[in-house]
Parts: C-alpha cells; structure tokens; sequence
C-alpha cells in the first residue's frame, strides 16, 4: 500500500484526493472543447420540509433530456450519514457521483477525528464541493443539492439550499430546488405549519411533488400503472429512515384519490 496512505493527513477525504490524485475529482478532469449544448440526463425537483423532531426530504423519479424523458425512476435522494441526506438536481451523473464523494468525505473525517461533523460543518462541505464543480457548471453541467439533516446538539431538524457557485443558505420551515421548484414552494407555502406531525410532514413534501408535476413537464408526478413512487426520507434524533414503497404508495394513493374532486389539491384555511 502506498505511504500516502499509512501517513496522517488532512481529515478531509478531498484534500486527501487532491494531494495523491486529483484527477479523481469531478471538478478537476479536462473536458473535451465545447461545441454545443450537452445533452445529458437531468434530475429535476427536490423538496424538504421540517416538523417538530425532525425534517422529511424527498424527490421525484424523473430524469430528462432535453425534451425526452431519460429515466422514470431514477433515485435523487441519498443518505450522507446517519443524520443527514441529500437531495440532488442538476446533471444526473455528476450529482450522483458529488454524494458519493460527500458521503466518503464524512466517513473520512469520522474516522480520522473520532468525532461526527456538527451539521453545519457538513453543510459547509458540501458547499466546498459544489464550488469545486464551478468550472463544468458553467458549461451546462450544473449540480444543485438540497441538504437536510438532524442537528444533534440544536435538537431540530434542518435544510441547507445552494447555487452553483456553492453559496448556501439555510432555510427556514420549508425548500425546493430543481426545474419545478417554484410550483412545489408555492404548494408547501400554503400548506406548511410549524406543528406538522411526521405523516403530515410526509403528505406535504408529496402533495408538492404532486404540484410540481402538474405544471413543469420535468417533473415525474406518482406513477400507479408503474408502481412508481416519490422517494420519502425522515430524519429525526433517531436517524435516516427511508419510507417503504408501501408508505410512499399509500400516501401517494390518498392524495390521487383526494384529487379526483380537488384536481388542485387542498387549500390552506382562511382564517
């Protein structure tokens, strides 16, 4: 085994790599001249809601290209660590890989330091990576997460958003990101409340996606001929729990049936 690998370092798995291969890193690779647009796989909407104990985060399975559907059940929401998960959108295979490298960056610090990243902590690195993928965002390759987690030491769960350029914000109740974000926002806009329980929490993210699905032709809306659902994961003091198909289909299925006489879906009360 080479000495770089005997020797102690850096705890982050991405300075590691930049040191002893950093052709491995995304955003360090050469890209062959650009001639035109690049056509490849898209993931599209991500969205996220906190509640009392925890934060759901969920996606649908639609990836695009172009105008084509590419894929109708991809998977866009991934576990980072035992308290937190991402959710990406932006171009397929690059986001894919991004979380594979956040998840080793994690379980590399973990191991070298003994001790978990606070989330904030992790937050801030996954916006290094993000960063480091400035160059292809620019040509059309672009990854723009959602990340949410429990915060151990707050007691509460919380979500992070990003730009391409790695700028995050942190955001308050409730986040979309992706082509249909702004239907799904404005779906959780009305529906949110502080006091949500889990399965609350869990109807919401899905009725968004739903919304979404409605008005961007991006976006894969519960697919029952398939049997293909919403990813639904739940973050809370216990850790990363992903909802089974039986759950997911359950509730996407009540949401169908509530729409045949609400096509809209519910409405917030007036008060």
């Amino acid at each position: 085994m080479p000495a770089a690998f005997l020797t102690p370092g850096s705890s982050s798995f991405m300075d590691f790599l930049g040191d002893h291969s950093p052709d491995l890193l995304p955003g360090k690779r050469v890209l062959p001249p650009l001639q035109g647009a690049v056509e490849a796989p898209h993931g599209t909407t991500i969205v996220a809601t906190t509640f009392p104990g925890g934060v759901v985060l969920a996606g649908d399975r639609r990836a695009t290209m172009g105008n084509m559907i590419a894929q109708r059940d991809i998977e866009k929401v991934f576990p980072a660590d035992e308290y937190s998960a991402v959710g990406i959108a932006g171009t397929a295979g690059l986001a894919v890989e991004m979380v594979k490298l956040f998840q080793l960056e994690l379980e590399h610090f973990e191991k070298v330091e003994g001790v978990q990243l606070s989330l904030e902590g992790k937050a801030n690195r996954l916006s290094t990576m993000i960063r480091s993928n400035l160059g292809m965002a620019m040509q059309g390759l672009a990854v723009v997460p959602l990340f949410a987690g429990y915060d151990i030491d707050r007691e509460k769960g919380r979500i992070f958003s990003y730009d391409v350029t790695g700028g995050r914000s942190e955001e308050r109740g409730y986040a979309a990101t992706g082509s249909g974000s702004i239907f799904a926002r404005g779906a959780m806009k009305k529906l949110y409340r502080e006091d949500l329980t889990e399965q609350q929490a869990t109807t919401l993210v899905i009725q968004a996606l739903y919304d979404a699905a409605d008005d961007d032709s991006a976006t894969g809306g519960p697919d029952v001929a398939r049997r293909i659902y919403p990813i639904v994961t739940v973050i809370t003091d216990e850790g990363f729990r992903r909802l089974t198909e039986a759950e997911t289909s359950e509730t996407a299925r009540s949401i169908l049936e509530g729409r045949l006489s609400q096509p809209d879906g519910p409405r917030a009360a007036l008060l």
